[in-house]
Parts: C-alpha cells; sequence; structure tokens
C-alpha cells in the first residue's frame, strides 16, 4: 500500500530533479519530460536528432543528477557485440572470467546507434528486455534501475543503419530532439562560454528514490474505460477495413501490443509529474506521440513521405478519429 507520504517524496524528488536538468540543459521540456517517463517506467527511451543539440548532454546529465552509474557507448561500424556486452578472459590463476563490458551501468548512453552494424545493434536486445547478458554460458543480472538512452541521427543522415522493427519496439518511448529557437540558442552559447562552461549537476535523488518513485507511479489507478481508450488507439493503426485512409494506404503493420504497454506506462508518468495522483484522458493523449510513432512500419514510405503522411500524423490522425471515453 503506497502512502501520501510516499507520494510526496517521490513528487518533491521529482521536483529537485527537474530543477537541476533545467540548470544545464536549456528548452528541450517534452524531450526530458520523455526521458523522465522513461526513468518512471522502466523502460528505454531512443533519443533522434541530428548531432549538436545536446542529446549526450542531457544524458550525462540525468546519470549525474541521480547519482547513479553511467556509461557511454560509441556506435561505429567496426563495433562488435563483445565490445557491449563484455567476454570471458583468462586470468593466470584464476582461469577464465568474465569481463563486464559498458552494458553494466545504471544508465547507458547509446552513442549514434544507428551507426553500428545490425550484429552489434542486435547485441543490446537481451539486455535491454531481459536486464541481463549471457556470455560463456553463464547469465549476468544488470542492477536496477537500468535505462537505456539511446540516440540516433535522421536516417536521411549517411553512414546509417535504420534500426531492425523488432529493436525499435523495445524502446517504450520515442523523442525527436528539435533546433533551438533563437532564444534558447543564446542561452545556450552564453552557459557554455562564460564562467568556465557547463557544470554537471551534484546528486538530488538516490537509488532507492529512483525505485520507491516507480513503485509509486506503478500502482497509478487506471479505470477500465481508458484502457479500452489505450487498446481502441493501438487497433487503429492497423490496416483494417475499418482504419482511416491514411492508415489503409500507408500503414503495413500497427502497432504492437508492447505499444499499448507505452501508451499507459507513459500516461502514469505523464500523471505523476503532473502532480495527479490517477491517469485521465489527457494522460493517455499525451503519451500517443513517443509510445507509437516508431512501433508504425509504413508502406510505399517514399510515397507517403511525398504526400506528407509520416508516423507522427498518422497517429495525430487516430487521436481525431477515435472516440475519448
Amino acid at each position: 500500500m503506497i502512502t501520501e507520504a510516499q507520494i510526496a517524496r517521490a513528487e518533491a524528488g521529482f521536483a529537485r530533479l527537474k530543477a537541476a536538468i533545467a540548470e544545464v540543459i536549456v528548452g528541450q521540456s517534452r524531450v526530458v519530460e520523455v526521458v523522465l517517463w522513461g526513468l518512471l517506467s522502466g523502460g528505454h527511451v531512443l533519443l533522434e536528432g541530428v548531432p549538436g543539440l545536446g542529446k549526450t548532454l542531457l544524458v550525462r546529465t540525468v546519470a549525474h543528477a541521480l547519482g547513479l552509474t553511467f556509461s557511454r557507448i560509441q556506435f561505429t561500424p567496426d563495433l562488435m557485440p563483445a565490445d557491449i556486452v563484455g567476454t570471458n578472459v583468462f586470468s593466470e590463476g584464476e582461469g577464465f572470467r568474465f569481463l563486464p563490458g559498458p552494458i553494466f551501468a545504471h544508465i547507458v548512453l547509446a552513442d549514434e546507434i544507428n551507426r553500428a552494424t545490425p550484429k552489434t545493434q542486435s547485441a543490446l536486445l537481451e539486455a535491454m528486455q531481459e536486464r541481463q547478458v549471457t556470455a560463456g554460458g553463464a547469465t549476468h543480472p544488470l542492477e536496477e534501475p537500468f535505462l537505456v538512452l539511446a540516440t540516433q541521427n535522421p536516417i536521411e543522415m549517411e553512414g546509417t543503419y535504420p534500426l531492425p522493427e523488432a529493436q525499435l519496439d523495445r524502446f517504450l518511448f520515442k523523442a525527436e530532439v528539435a533546433y533551438p529557437e533563437e532564444g534558447e540558442l543564446v542561452e545556450i552559447i552564453r552557459r557554455n562560454t562564460e564562467g568556465g562552461g557547463i557544470s554537471l549537476p551534484q546528486p538530488v535523488m538516490t537509488r532507492q528514490d529512483v525505485l520507491a518513485a516507480r513503485e509509486v507511479v506503478a500502482v497509478y489507478p487506471v479505470p477500465r474505460p481508458l484502457l479500452a481508450y489505450a487498446a481502441r488507439l493501438v487497433l487503429a493503426t492497423h490496416p483494417r477495413p475499418k482504419a482511416g485512409e491514411p492508415v489503409r494506404k500507408y500503414v503495413r503493420y500497427g502497432v504492437s501490443p508492447r505499444g499499448g504497454l507505452a501508451l499507459v506506462l507513459g500516461a502514469k508518468a505523464h500523471a505523476f509529474l503532473a502532480g495527479r495522483h490517477h491517469v485521465d484522458v489527457e494522460d493517455i493523449q499525451a503519451a500517443a506521440l513517443p509510445a507509437l510513432v516508431h512501433r508504425l512500419v509504413l508502406s510505399f514510405r517514399a510515397e507517403a513521405e511525398a504526400e506528407g503522411v509520416t508516423p507522427h500524423r498518422i497517429v495525430r490522425e487516430v487521436l481525431r478519429e477515435v472516440r475519448a471515453p
């Protein structure tokens, strides 16, 4: 049973966390919120944007503000799976022992994940889904909280390998990192060129605080009509006879059941960060884009883009068409 005192402590902790992040990161409030959804829901987050927009800095800032272990994996075409998960090495007197890779951290930055080959990308799958690594026949658990925050360049950029649908589905949420406005850009330049540059924040929460906040959010009630609404949204992305025209014409595969889970978990986290103790329709709708867009598989993609049809547009139209309770 979660008490009011536990809820109050969790809310105060995340208020401090948001304030600490804001001291370093200028703007990008939506991206920060989605990252916090992942932290609260125990799910991984994919950040997409061109280089230089502060994606790496955001992840480092979150890790420092939480006082959690942090590692960065720079994905390149020559990166091998063992470079991520670790390998067995021989030591005289000890025999073979497992040398953990950088995946063994609380917060893992998978930087430019779509610059590595599919074989290396797939090395993340077990760790992301099962929270464990298998090497040499032995299983090594990953300590919670375990959160992969992956950055991805737009797939139109040279030297990228599109992530397979199975791996995209492992990311609970996806957020697009937009270019800053003029005022934000001025502040970014000022912070990086005055007073010795940016310094990362001191820890404002602990590992135990994060796990306790997860327990609070997990028990947030979701009325059955809202669960049915989330299910209807997911089903409306499938090219069935009753689907809208853009879905029937341009969608090859709709959102997986895991997308429905992401929708509800994101709604719970959104309600928590808004200071409410229950989930409402607006929380489901706020979570729709981050939870669903990366799970849509389009057919005739070039034709769809020529007509301005994107996964974002399809999800927005689904939100308009599906009746809310």
